[in-house]
């Protein structure tokens, strides 16, 4: 018998599927979450787009610098006395290096040979942090490599590591005026000299080039991704007014002499008294420009920045301003005698004469007398000293190129005490520097006519054009007339019988000039066991060329023992030059009347 189905009664069955109904709703949200990733889509396309190409385009592009040439240092006659060769730098990005040991490894056989062990380049190449705590992204490996060498490595093709262009300063004449070109530092950026005071015009301007490249052992520029490129501009060189062979001359002879008296420091310079051009400046101790010593103190050019008191030198200033003031004439007679006092010293001379003795301004030139000065000195007056010392250019730079000069220190009569009436005439409790006293003897050299000394005679440009220094400053401080008188009385020393300066002459040649010996004021205070000796002359005396200053700091010294050393620079100059020798002979001196 069948079995029927049991009815639910009062409950409606249930319906039947819609499934054309789903299928809309299905496509509906598969058709929204279509539009918002489409949505999205767009945005990044055209939105976006542009943020993100940038944010991956900054990661891949590199900038390049591009080292400017540095500009030569030549000398009158266009000797290289300082110039620029390429060179390689070796450096890593030590977070971009793979494997530490092979780098090495492969970078050890090359650097190798040039001194660096694989031991100094394991830390380098380490991943190492600064001392703010960020990640070292360059390392120098190497500088001043051959180029053959950075090439080598370049070849290698090794992740994190790379070449680059460099120059390094070569001085092929180490220690010739190494105190005036200067040296720079590894970074070719000058450090003293002219390397240092010409740095901006020697330097030029470096370029860039920024291009893409990719990561890792791919480090290297894309090919064709260069973006943009700015050459670099080269430096220009710089033309001094120095010798390279009377340099060379200057140098020895000074180096020389002050072995043979003992002196610890030394100076010399040669100028054309006409133009002020500085042709030859020497230091002593000098130093190797290519391998400069650590001691900043061996570096200083003590032409211009050894402060000394000028002693007997100075006396020519006193007669030539006596003369152009009227004070006395070139026969006026002095009555000195074996001493004079002036406050509470008492001053005398190397050759003391009795009281009452007449000596002419010739004798006491000759004889260097301190009292005949002095007493000159009394009827020119303080502040008529006072103002041709200035007029000559003491207490001032000369401004003749080379940074640091020392200014010198002059005082004004205000500040004297009574025994300044004594020392400051004769050349004591003054200090000047060696060139500004050869500046002096320049001007009265050259007519009266003070010329401003300088070492650079112009710029010579990338296009080989040169370009001259403005002329250089001039004042007149004595009238021609009376700077021929003291010439004339500056003759003395060197022709009278028994005169200080009797060493310095050189045959065929007429030449005035002075000796003088001082002291030198050291740690605030005057040492009283070593002097300075110098002498300072002009050649040919009647129509002079040149003046050569020699200066020495030692025990025991006189400035008559410069007089030689003066002789031998004077006589290899005017023979350098070709100046004829004199035709009408050396005046005779009376001392006495």
């Amino acid at each position: 018998m069948p079995v029927r189905p049991k009815l639910n009664h009062g409950v409606a069955p249930p319906r039947p599927g819609r499934p054309q109904r789903r299928l809309r709703i299905a496509t509906a949200l598969a058709l929204a979450l279509f539009a918002v990733i489409g949505g999205r889509l767009v945005v990044l396309q055209f939105t976006d787009a542009r943020a993100y190409a940038a944010g991956g385009l900054e990661q891949r592009l590199r900038t390049e610098v591009i080292p400017a040439p540095r500009g030569a240092i030549v000398d009158r006659n266009g000797n290289l006395l300082a110039y620029s060769v390429e060179t390689r730098y070796i450096y890593a990005d030590p977070t971009q290096v793979e494997d530490i040991e092979a780098t090495a490894d492969a970078l050890a056989p090359v650097l190798g040979q040039i001194g660096i062990p694989r031991s100094e380049l394991i830390p380098k190449l380490s991943p190492h942090t600064n001392k703010n705590g960020k990640p070292v992204l360059f390392e120098y490996l190497a500088r001043s490599v051959p180029i053959e060498f950075g090439d080598e490595v370049t070849a290698l093709n090794l992740a994190g590591v790379w070449a680059a262009r460099e120059e390094r300063r070569k001085v092929p004449g180490n220690d010739l005026a190494a105190s005036v070109i200067g040296f720079t530092d590894s970074d070719l950026i000058g450090r003293t000299g002219m390397e240092l005071k010409y740095n901006d015009i020697l330097k030029g301007e470096d370029g860039k080039r920024v291009f893409e490249s990719g990561r890792g052992k791919l480090d290297r520029e894309i090919p064709g991704s260069l973006h943009s490129a700015i050459p670099a501009r080269p430096g220009q060189s710089l033309k001094l007014t120095i010798d390279q062979f009377l340099q060379f001359k200057v140098q020895n002879i000074l180096a020389e002499r002050l072995r043979a008296v003992k002196a610890s420091i030394g100076a010399a310079v040669v100028t054309d008294v006409k133009t002020g051009e500085v042709l030859a400046q020497a230091s002593y101790p000098g130093f190797n420009a290519a391998k400069p010593p650590p001691d900043p103190q061996l570096w200083m050019d003590t032409t211009t920045g050894m402060l000394v008191d000028p002693g007997s030198t100075h006396k020519a200033i006193v007669m030539g301003a006596a003369l152009n003031e009227g004070k006395v004439t070139p026969s006026t007679t002095v009555i000195v005698g074996p001493k004079i006092v002036k406050g509470d010293q008492e001053f005398v001379d190397s050759h003391p004469m009795k009281t009452d003795t007449a000596m002419t301004l010739a004798g006491i030139m000759a004889y260097s007398s301190n009292v005949g000065t002095i007493l000159v000195a009394d009827h020119l007056g303080a502040d008529k000293l006072y103002e041709y010392q200035r007029r000559f250019g003491l207490g001032e730079p000369t401004g003749e190129g080379l940074p640091g000069e020392a200014p010198g220190i002059v005082r004004a009569p205000k500040d004297w005490s009574g025994t300044s009436h004594g020392s400051i005439p004769i050349g004591n409790g003054v200090s000047t520097t060696p060139l500004q006293m050869a500046a002096v003897y320049a001007a009265i050299a050259n007519n009266g006519t003070w010329i401003q000394p300088h070492l650079v005679k112009g710029t010579i440009g990338t296009d080989g054009r040169f370009a001259a220094s403005p002329p250089p400053t001039t004042r007149q401080v004595l009238d021609p007339t009376h700077a021929a008188e003291l010439r004339q009385l500056l003759e003395a020393p060197v022709v009278v019988n028994g005169g200080t300066g009797t060493q310095a002459a050189i045959a065929a040649y007429r030449v005035a000039g002075k000796t003088g010996t001082s002291s030198r004021v050291v740690d605030g205070k005057y040492v009283d066991d070593r002097h300075v000796a110098s002498f300072i002359g002009m050649a040919p005396a009647d129509a002079p060329r040149f003046v050569v200053a020699v200066y020495a700091y030692g025990p025991d010294i006189t400035g008559a023992s410069m007089a030689p050393a003066f002789s031998q620079m004077m006589a290899d100059t005017l023979i350098k030059y070709q100046v004829p020798p004199t035709d009408a002979p050396a005046p005779t001196f009376k001392v006495f009347p």
